[in-house]
């Protein structure tokens, strides 16, 4: 073993006062604390009971006592031995302080065991886990022996690190080199590529160098395979991994792996039923198994099922587990049961920052936001982190509070979490929603650093406010700088498109998506098409595009709406009647549709059409609900429906609106107007 290179080598004097055991601030007094009890440690005679503490100390998590410990040994003139080093290192990994992996590795090149492979291995693995590759290869290499599990820690490095073809280069040289890859290696592998994108082929392609180890048998190695499954959204491939294992060799883990694959795939019917499987079989849920199926409930309709695993919560006394309890809260809130979700969160004897996150975003989504910020006002103990600011954030843009955006802006500047990019991204998108787009746009060129979400938030918010220009030109920009476009960002450029008229760009960028860039279009995606192509009249072509859509995009309601809508407006009632009845197919009870249809025939002087679709929402008892608004007034939301009667300015507003409709009138018919509004169009 050679020692490290370069001039932030390990020294090679091996004076135990240079160890900077104690750390900084708070570990000071954590030192002082661990050596009032350390005296006690000095009768031990014997390196193997020095271990043996040092050992302890290491497995619960306490390294600066085992590090206190390995100094009382050296001063007590004891010498270490191949066990001393290895429970060592594992302290410094702890700590994942670099300069003091190099200390204890100049100890060890000091020592007869420098070239021993338990030894080696230990300290490959402290630089690996302290994030210093190139060390840990230096030391990898000039091993003189090296087994499979020397070779683990270097491929475990490589994975942790996220080094996919630096570990793929390793195992190939391993395989060459005639040493076996054993369970570790192939879970090391997995694990790997599961963090891929687009990853769905490599897990099976692993998968399969399993079977061909012959290592298919071995639960953990499945219980691995199937959670790589349900995390790349193969089901179906997860149910036969686990179909695969003995029914004697499951584990709770093998079902919680499967659990979480069908609570990923939002299918909740499928993860309730899996849920009721694995009890009939025997197994008691754990924290895991709840925190998975509880996720997966997020529609009012599951919230009877939600409530039976509540139920079984409290009976397995999981109650006690924060984890739990903050997805239990989760879940209520997004079946619709905001109540259930603050008595829930009111009772809880201790609650953490998620606690208080899970509840703000709850009220958030809601557009409750002043009992949002009441509930971040009254954050005592707990400090909020960036993902309770994204939730304050989030909400003030859903609701267009600009107001209280703005106090949260400058709470998050005052108070460092503009050092974020994922909450300026949140700002960025804040501003924007709330029609703010200058100051959008200020913040976005004010980032030091931007990421992927940074460009989309921007040229979304372009989009959403009108220009649609900056917006295609941002793309231009992002592109160039090699930052690659996700779903998201196709869809804010199409939508510019759509709103901008631009056809042709409309469809190059279609294009683009799967071609360049291996983004498969979704609905949304067609959605905006469909519209595009509807407004500048190609009625046939979009309804040719939705005919010719994947199995796995359905057309749903939107998208025919649209076609509708664009039928409408260029008349065209043959293609309106067929996209009116697969609507009236979708959504039976949904006004919308049936107005729409009516209004058409009512254009074209068709009354004979507009009484055949009252007399079948009559049939149907579809009734029209009147249409809401939102607006926010000195930092309160003000909701109106169609001809309101009951807000308290009402009489104010009908003034003002009709002084609105007499200017709007005059500028119509305005010389001067220069054709900004066109009266034979309509208002």
């Amino acid at each position: 073993m050679v020692a490290p290179l370069n001039d932030s080598s390990p020294p090679r004097d091996t004076t135990v006062s240079g160890l900077p055991f104690a750390g900084h601030g708070d570990d000071k007094m954590a030192r002082a604390a661990v050596s009032q009890n350390i005296n006690r440690f000095s009768k031990f005679s014997t390196v193997r009971m020095w271990n043996t503490q040092i050992r302890e100390a290491a497995d619960d998590g306490n390294p600066h006592k085992a590090l206190d410990l390995y100094l009382q040994m050296k001063r007590k003139s004891v010498e270490p031995n191949n066990f001393t080093f290895p429970f060592v290192a594992k302290a410094c990994a702890q700590l994942s302080e670099p300069r003091l992996s190099q200390m204890i590795h100049a100890h060890v090149l000091k020592s007869p065991f420098w070239s021993d492979v338990y030894v080696g291995s230990a300290v490959v693995g402290q630089y690996a886990k302290c994030g210093n590759l190139e060390f840990a290869h230096k030391v990898f290499e000039e091993m003189p022996e090296r087994d499979v599990a020397l070779w683990n820690v270097m491929l475990l490095g490589f994975t942790h690190s996220g080094s996919v073809g630096r570990f793929f280069d390793f195992f190939r040289r391993m395989r060459t080199e005639g040493v076996s890859p054993d369970s570790v290696t192939v879970i090391g592998l997995i694990q790997l590529v599961v963090e891929l994108e687009d990853n769905l082929n490599l897990v099976r392609a692993s998968h399969s160098i399993t079977i061909h180890l012959g290592m298919s048998d071995d639960v953990s190695i499945a219980n691995t395979v199937i959670s790589a499954y349900s995390k790349s959204g193969d089901t179906v491939s997860a149910e036969d991994a686990f179909a695969g294992i003995a029914a004697d060799s499951r584990t709770t883990v093998s079902w919680n792996s499967l659990l979480a694959g069908h609570a990923l795939s939002g299918n909740n019917t499928e993860t309730f039923d899996l849920y009721k499987r694995m009890i009939s079989h025997g197994f008691a849920p754990d924290i895991s198994s709840f925190v998975s199926i509880l996720s997966s409930f997020v529609h009012p309709e599951c919230l009877p099922h939600g409530m039976v695993i509540h139920a079984h919560v409290i009976q397995l006394g999981c109650d006690v587990s924060i984890c739990v309890v903050n997805t239990t809260i989760a879940m209520y809130s997004k079946c619709g049961c905001l109540d259930s979700a603050r008595q829930l969160f009111e009772s809880m004897s201790s609650r953490t920052c998620v606690s208080w996150s899970v509840m703000i975003d709850c009220y958030a989504k809601k557009g409750n936001i002043d009992e949002a910020l009441g509930l971040f006002l009254g954050m005592e103990e707990e400090k909020p982190d960036d993902v309770t600011m994204i939730s304050l954030i989030s909400g003030c843009g859903q609701a267009g509070s600009l107001e209280i955006g703005r106090w949260v802006d400058q709470y998050a500047l005052s108070n460092g979490f503009r050092d974020s990019v994922i909450v300026c991204n949140a700002l960025v998108d804040m501003y924007a929603k709330c029609g703010c787009i200058d100051e959008a746009r200020r913040l976005f060129h004010s980032m030091p650093e931007k990421t992927e979400v940074s460009w989309t938030s921007m040229i979304t918010g372009c989009a959403l406010n009108g220009e649609f220009s900056e917006a295609l030109s941002l793309f231009s920009r992002m592109v160039e700088l090699c930052f690659k476009p996700n779903h998201i960002t196709f869809l804010s450029v199409l939508q510019a498109c759509r709103h901008a008229g631009f056809l042709e760009k409309g469809w190059e960028c279609f294009n683009l998506m799967e071609k360049v860039y291996g983004v498969s279009p979704g609905l949304e995606h067609y959605s905006c098409m469909v519209d595009l192509l509807g407004r500048r009249g190609r009625v046939k072509e979009a309804l040719e595009l939705i005919l010719e859509m994947p199995v796995r995009v359905r057309p749903d309601a939107g998208i025919w709406g649209a076609l509708l809508n664009a039928c409408k407006m260029h008349h065209n009632i043959e293609i309106g009647e067929y996209v009116a009845h697969r609507l009236f197919e979708l959504e039976p009870e949904t006004a919308a549709s049936y107005v729409e249809m009516a209004n058409l025939y009512a254009s074209e002087g068709r009354w004979d059409g507009v009484l055949k679709i009252r007399a079948l929402m009559k049939g149907k008892g579809v009734r029209k609900s009147p249409g809401q608004s939102f607006i926010e007034v000195n930092g309160s939301n003000h909701r109106f429906t169609a001809e309101e009667s009951f807000h308290p300015e009402c009489g104010r507003i009908y003034q003002a609106l009709g002084a609105l409709v007499l200017h709007l009138k005059e500028v119509v018919f305005s010389p001067y107007s220069e054709g900004f509004l066109n009266p034979d169009v309509g208002i």
